[in-house]
């Protein structure tokens, strides 16, 4: 068998795997609360132009000592943040927004006060597409329109 018919088969067979996810990430920003705050947040919009559904599994970074994925959920008309275990479905030629309100990274401990203008970098770590590094800027001052009928990981529980 010589090379060249290896490399043909090679190609070949990578062209008959389905399409895995192919993740997007836009608009990514963080904020925290005051220059004095021991926790912050990321959001974003995480786009699947894959043909398989994927997971956005953890985050991790520098920034905090300890990274969760959180919704808010109402309980008795009162908003709660809870942690998403199982991560947030990135669906097949679809996409999931991390807003306020919604889902969000949630950054706990961090270990140095988020500066209006500057970034940290989140390493998104997703069930197919693998490990994704992400610079993301600091924005507090943003003021993102929240729309409670349409917000995903919202529930009356």
């Amino acid at each position: 068998m010589t090379l060249k018919s290896i490399l043909l088969g090679a190609a070949l067979s990578l062209s008959a795997l389905p399409a895995l996810a192919e993740i997007n990430i836009q608009d990514p920003y963080a904020r925290a609360s005051s220059p004095a705050a021991r926790v912050g947040a990321a959001f974003m919009v995480i786009s699947n132009s894959g043909d398989e559904d994927d997971r956005l599994i953890s985050v991790s970074s520098d920034a905090a000592k300890r990274i969760e994925l959180h919704t808010h959920v109402i309980t008795d008309g009162v908003a709660k943040m809870m942690e998403v275990e199982e991560g947030f479905v990135v669906p097949a030629h679809g996409e999931v927004l991390l807003q306020r309100g919604g889902y969000h990274v949630m950054m706990m401990g961090l270990t140095a006060p988020f500066v209006q203008g500057e970034t940290i970098t989140l390493n998104l770590v997703f069930e197919n597409a693998g490990a994704q590094t992400l610079v993301v800027i600091i924005d507090s001052e943003r003021q993102d329109e929240m729309n409670h009928e349409t917000m995903e990981g919202m529930s009356d529980n």
